[in-house]
């Protein structure tokens, strides 16, 4: 809680504050209450927004106003405003911006100034106006003329008026058919950031021959009976406010007894006609003229009899004062009963007045007359038929007070009196109290006029006020009516003008009852078309219009705008303007646009960082961009973004501008040619396993036939040299290497821009291969105790090879010789054993050979001569086999196998087979007789 408390209070006072054009200015004061006030800062009775070069800030009770970037404009006093529930404060603080000198001579050399100023005119009714004038001023001004001292577009209809500007610094103004209204002082202000220029002329619209100006305005009627009053109100508008003149019959009328001519609290101005008599009957005209021109309304007031009349009427009366005066009139019957009235006042029979009747006649006397006797008199019939005179008293006082005086409590109440003559010893009483002026009571006389002025009335100033001058006295009763504690009205006739670029004339009327019930102020507030949420955007104390400005909006949007009526009681309800206007912030570019490098295919993103957000237009080679597949706009309050997808080679160089209002600003897109990709190869084509002394060859595809390639091992760059070459066709890319070597092994790279592709290679000698054998080479048969020999040939004459009997591993042993000659391996068998026979094989490390040996196989078939010595056996053949193999040919005599098979000790099984004949034969595969 602050230790001062209640009404706000300044700690400190803001100091005058010094500084260079182009620095920051900071403006302070400290402020204490509670609660807590709401400060603000106000220049020429326009509250400063915290936007722009404004900035707010508050540290505990010290509240600062920060100016950045000041200029000579700046100079000048800041009014800080502080208030609570409880009441307000104030305090000025002075701002001097140094430099000035120079500025300003810069600035008087660059702010618009006239060099033909606009001639005033004279045209007839119907004519067309033209005002002209030429200009200078950099940058060009900004031109904008009005009609005393409001806006063309306030008070005209677009089609009425045209605003041009031609080359050399001429601004023109063409007024259509002039109509007498047009009639008045034009000016025209220049304006540009270095300041402004105001000159004037003047239009006269004069009527055509035999044209009447003003016209024949329509005439209403308006019937009112004999007695009664009638009222005439006309409500006009206008500035500068307009004249108001009443004529009835042509014959202008003046405030008397029975017209009262006022201007009401609703804005109306008012013809009264108390009382009214046959005489009254007539036309009735409102005229309201300004410089602007004249307006007229008219009625024609009818006064009808009443249903009964008096058979003779009262007759108007004048008396000095202190006489005595009768008034008599006569009724229709004996019978009719009447009554006696001053004005509204009904009167008695007494000392004052005497009240008589002789069969018809009927009359009042008015004993000891005075001043406040003056008025009209009435003689009412029971009927309501009325008779009326005017008591006209003369005397030291010309002109009375009024009977009664109304007003509101805060109101003013005044009092005039003229007297016959001056430096008269007048007096001014109060229920009896003679009154002496105070600061609350205005007592002034000017030459015979007389005059009291209560300030801001209260209920207890009610009472009656009475003025006296010698002998004579008038009296008016003074009544204060305590004022409504409650908000005001709707202000009515809300309009909004947005002919102006990025701004929103809005205009409004107090309400009718603003007399009554005045508001203090109003309260403007704004809504973006969309959302739910009102935001006041400002305050004004007296003016019916203001203008908002795009630069005082948040972001670029539609807005819709509301006004409310204020007073320290509260707020009226809000009343719309009729349609929403469009504004513009005034943006600053914080993050310009950059030039892209794109890689062809992929998306270009160009963004710019904005100060205020607003709505803007990209353009791609000043064509103009729209949301679709292709393009993406987007924007995110101050963040402007535009993406293109899938960038072409057309678009290289292309230029990307973006527009909104105030700012344009642009970029580069380059296009950057696809990156050369290798096509993806199967696992087996990357990893090679190549024979030695064999080929190499390695392959692999581009995206881009063009392309320039390198081939590496392990890192190192390859260069053409016999037994290496390179080919390229197309999009293939291809090493060979003519003859693989072990020392090729390695890892193998291809490589191209941004792209690369391996092989492994991995080199490995040859598989040593045996050469075919012939069949008759493979298949071997082997005699007893003589030798055999093997041979075979490798693909390698170094391979090394292994020998194997029956799948036994073969040793250099007695009887065993193991030969590598060249290619040629040989296995030789000396002697040869009948155990030698079997499966033979050669093995190398990739490859064998096989060989079988066998001793030859036979049968030996008997052929006896002499059967009959061989029944004994019951058999009837024998066959013999070898089990070893025996070199026999084809042909040999028995005598020699059965030398052989003696020699050779061989077992032999006989079966016999009885025959006739019995013959011995020798056979291999098939029997062969010998």
């Amino acid at each position: 809680m602050d230790v001062f408390g209640g009404a706000p209070r300044f700690l400190a006072y803001p100091r005058p504050v010094v500084v260079q054009s182009g620095t920051d200015a900071v403006l302070k004061c400290q402020i204490g209450g509670d609660p807590r006030p709401a400060v603000i800062w106000e220049r020429n009775n326009e509250k400063i927004h915290p936007e722009g070069r404004y900035r707010l800030f508050e540290d505990g009770n010290v509240y600062n106003l920060i100016i950045t970037s000041v200029t000579v404009e700046d100079s000048g006093q800041y009014i800080c405003k502080a208030k609570n529930c409880i009441g307000e404060t104030y305090a000025a603080a002075t701002l001097k911006v140094q430099g000035e000198a120079q500025e300003m001579e810069f600035r008087e050399e660059n702010k618009p100034r006239f060099l033909i100023k606009p001639l005033s005119t004279r045209v007839g009714r119907g004519e067309d106006a033209v005002f002209s004038c030429k200009l200078w001023g950099n940058p060009r001004p900004e031109v904008m003329w009005e009609k005393d001292g409001k806006k063309l577009n306030e008070i005209f209809e677009s089609a009425h008026f045209a605003i041009s500007y031609q080359d050399g610094g001429w601004f023109q103004l063409k007024i259509f058919k002039t109509r007498a209204p047009d009639g008045g002082v034009y000016t025209c202000k220049a304006r540009n950031e270095f300041g402004e220029s105001l000159a004037g002329a003047v239009l006269l619209v004069d009527a055509r021959p035999g044209h009447e100006d003003e016209g024949n305005p329509k005439v209403k009627m308006f019937a009112v009976t004999e007695g009664k009053h009638a009222k005439f109100r006309c409500y006009v508008t206008g500035k500068p406010k307009p004249e108001i003149l009443w004529r009835k019959d042509g014959r202008l009328i003046l405030s008397g007894r029975r017209y009262l001519l006022y201007e009401d609290r609703e804005g109306y101005f008012t013809l009264k006609v108390l009382y009214c008599k046959q005489q009254d009957n007539g036309v009735y005209v409102c005229s309201a003229s300004n410089t602007a021109g004249q307006t007229l309304s008219a009625v024609h007031l009818i006064v009808k009899e009443p249903p009964v009349r008096f058979k003779q009427p009262l007759n108007d009366l004048q008396v000095w004062e202190r006489d005595l005066a009768v008034l008599e009139c006569e009724v229709p019957e004996d019978s009719v009963l009447i009554t006696w009235y001053l004005e509204d006042r009904r009167l008695q029979p007494g000392a004052k007045y005497g009240m008589e009747e002789w069969g018809t006649k009927r009359r009042l006397t008015i004993r000891d007359i005075g001043v406040d006797d003056d008025g009209i008199y009435l003689c009412e019939m029971a009927d309501g038929g009325r008779s009326i005179a005017e008591v006209a008293v003369k005397g030291t006082i010309v002109r009375k007070l009024p009977r009664k005086v109304d007003v509101l409590e805060g109101e003013n109440a005044a009092f005039c009196v003229e007297v016959e003559e001056e430096e008269m010893d007048i007096h001014w009483y109060k229920d009896g109290t003679e009154l002496r002026e105070t600061h609350q009571t205005i007592l002034k006389s000017f030459g015979r006029t007389h005059i009291l002025v209560f300030v801001n009335t209260t209920p207890q100033d009610s009472g009656l006020v009475m003025f006296y001058v010698g002998r004579s006295k008038t009296s008016s009763q003074l009544r204060v009516k305590a004022a409504r504690h409650c908000p005001p009205s709707c202000p009515i006739g809300v309009q909004i003008n947005t002919e102006r670029a990025n701004a929103a004339l809005l205009s409004w009327f107090p309400a009718q009852d603003s007399r009554k019930n005045p508001p203090s102020g109003y309260i403007i507030e704004r809504q973006e078309v969309g959302s739910q949420e009102w935001l006041q955007c400002l305050t004004t104390d007296s003016a019916t219009s203001v203008e908002i400005l795009g630069d005082s909006v948040p972001c670029e949007a539609d807005y819709r705008f509301r006004i409310c009526s204020v007073n320290k009681y509260g707020r009226s309800g809000n009343v719309e303007f009729p349609r929403a206007a469009h504004l513009v912030p005034v943006a600053r570019i914080q993050a310009p646009l950059q030039d892209a490098l794109v890689p062809e295919g992929q998306d270009a993103c160009f963004t710019i960082e904005l100060s205020a957000s607003v709505i803007g237009t990209w353009f791609l080679n000043g064509n103009q961009l729209q949301d679709d597949e292709r393009f993406s706009i987007r924007r995110s309050r101050t963040h402007q973004s535009l993406r293109i997808r899938g960038v072409r080679d057309t678009d290289n160089g292309a230029e990307i501008t973006f527009i909104a209002y105030g700012i344009r600003d642009s970029a580069a897109l380059y296009i950057q040619a696809p990156p050369v990709r290798f096509s993806v190869l199967p696992e087996d084509e990357r990893n090679k396993f190549i024979e030695a002394g064999s080929p190499i060859a390695l392959q692999c595809e581009l995206s881009d036939p063009l392309a320039q390639v390198s081939w590496y091992k392990d890192g190192v760059k390859l260069l053409p040299q016999n037994g290496l070459d390179f080919k390229s066709k197309g999009t293939e890319r291809q090493m060979i290497v003519q003859t693989a070597e072990f020392y090729h092994s390695g890892l193998y790279s291809c490589k191209t821009r941004g792209d690369a592709v391996h092989f492994n290679v991995d080199v490995k000698a040859a598989p040593v291969r045996f050469s075919a054998v012939p069949e008759a080479e493979k298949n071997k048969c082997i005699e007893a105790g003589g030798h055999f020999e093997l041979h075979c040939k490798v693909s390698d004459p170094t391979a090394q090879v292994s020998w194997f009997h029956n799948n036994t591993q073969l040793q250099l042993e007695t009887g065993l010789d193991i030969q590598s000659e060249g290619d040629v391996r040989t296995l030789v068998v000396n002697p040869a054993e009948p155990s030698h026979s079997g499966l033979y094989r050669c093995e190398s490390s990739d490859d064998s050979v096989q060989f079988t040996c066998h001793h030859q196989h036979f049968w030996l078939i008997l052929k006896m001569r002499r059967p009959n010595a061989l029944k004994k056996w019951n058999l009837l053949h024998c066959i013999m086999k070898f089990q070893n193999l025996l070199h026999m040919s084809a042909g040999q005599k028995m005598r020699r196998s059965c030398f052989l098979n003696l020699s050779l000790n061989l077992n032999f099984n006989l079966n016999w087979n009885l025959n006739s004949n019995l013959n011995l034969k020798f056979m291999q595969t098939h029997p062969e007789e010998l």
